[in-house]
Parts: C-alpha cells; structure tokens; sequence
C-alpha cells in the first residue's frame, strides 16, 4: 500500500474512533439521566457506581413514562449506530486488505 493509502487510513480509523467514543460516552449519560428518572434504579448510597446500562437497555425496572421511555429509545439508537460502526469498520478493514478473510 501506498504512502497515501496508508495515511488515509491513519486518518479514517482515528476519525471513526473519535466518533464511536463519542457516542458512547452520550449512551452513558443518556443512561444515567434515565436511571435519575427511575424510581428503582435511583442511586441512594451516595457512593458513585457504574451506569447501568444493561437495565436500561433491557428496559428493566426503568420508568415506563413517556418521556423516560425516548430517552431510552434514544440510547438504544446510538449503542445501535455504535455497533453498526464497528461493523462498518470491520468492512473497511477486509475490503482495504488489512486482514485476510473473515471472524
């Protein structure tokens, strides 16, 4: 591959990555903000804990409102967007020759 080639996609992986992460860290906070809205999923220790996520994605024990359930559609999208951009990015990297083959 070509100096240019190879630059190219220096620059298109450091891209992606940005914008995967991006949309990540929107899913965490989105996730937490539904937890907040969620009477059972509410944080009373006071000791910080990790999003949880899972339960929100699955729709477990969160809100059944309206607005709580947008959020939640909200999140599901971009967790959707983020794995259909490793799925992208996996065909970029087969059909630019990185690696041989498939899984």
């Amino acid at each position: 591959m070509t100096g240019g080639g190879i630059a190219w996609f220096a620059i298109f992986s450091g891209l992606w990555g940005l914008a995967m992460i991006a949309a990540f860290i929107q899913a965490i906070r989105l996730s937490y903000r539904i937890e907040a809205r969620s009477p059972d999923l509410v944080n009373r220790s006071g000791v910080p804990r990790r999003a949880m996520i899972l339960h929100t994605v699955a729709n477990w024990k969160v809100s059944r409102d309206a607005e709580t359930q947008a959020l939640r559609r909200r999140m599901n999208r971009l967790l959707l967007g983020n794995l259909a951009g490793f799925a992208l990015f996996w065909l970029v990297i087969v059909a630019t020759g990185r690696i041989q083959g498939g899984i």
